[in-house]
C-alpha cells in the first residue's frame, strides 16, 4: 500500500472503526469523504448505537469532509443510472474520488470491478 491519502466510503468507515487489521493501515495513512457518506454512516451507526455514540463516532471524522461540487452531483447519478446498486452516497464519492485522483477505498462488491478502487474485503 502506498503513502497516500484515500477516499473511505461508508464501508470503510465502518471497517475503519471496528478495528479491521486489514483497514488499520489506510487509517493511519489518512483518507477523506463526504457528508453524504457520513450522512448515510451516522444513520447507520444509529440502528446499532445509541444516539449519542453514534453521533461522537461521526463528530470524529469531520474533518475529513471534503466538498462535493455540482458536476460531482451530476456524473455520480450518471454512474447510478449504469450500476443502480450503488448508494447514492457512494456513487458520489467514487466521482469525488476521480476527479481528486485518489483510490476509492471499500470492500462493496458493487465496486469491485470499476476503475480506481482499493478493494479490500472483511
Amino acid at each position: 500500500m502506498n503513502k497516500e491519502v484515500f477516499f473511505f466510503d461508508t464501508y470503510a468507515l465502518f471497517e475503519i472503526i471496528k478495528g479491521n487489521e486489514k483497514y488499520i493501515e489506510y487509517a493511519k495513512v489518512g483518507g477523506v469523504t463526504t457528508i453524504f457518506n457520513i450522512a448515510e454512516f451516522n444513520y447507520n451507526l444509529k440502528k446499532e448505537r445509541s444516539k449519542e455514540e453514534a453521533n461522537k463516532i461521526t463528530d470524529d471524522f469531520k474533518s475529513k469532509t471534503i466538498k462535493v461540487e455540482w458536476e460531482d452531483l451530476k456524473k455520480a447519478m450518471d454512474l447510478k443510472i449504469k450500476h443502480k446498486d450503488l448508494s447514492i452516497p457512494d456513487a458520489i464519492g467514487y466521482i469525488v474520488a476521480l476527479r481528486l485522483e485518489i483510490r476509492f477505498l471499500t470492500g462493496d462488491d458493487d465496486f469491485k470491478d470499476l476503475e480506481n478502487v482499493e478493494f479490500v474485503k472483511k
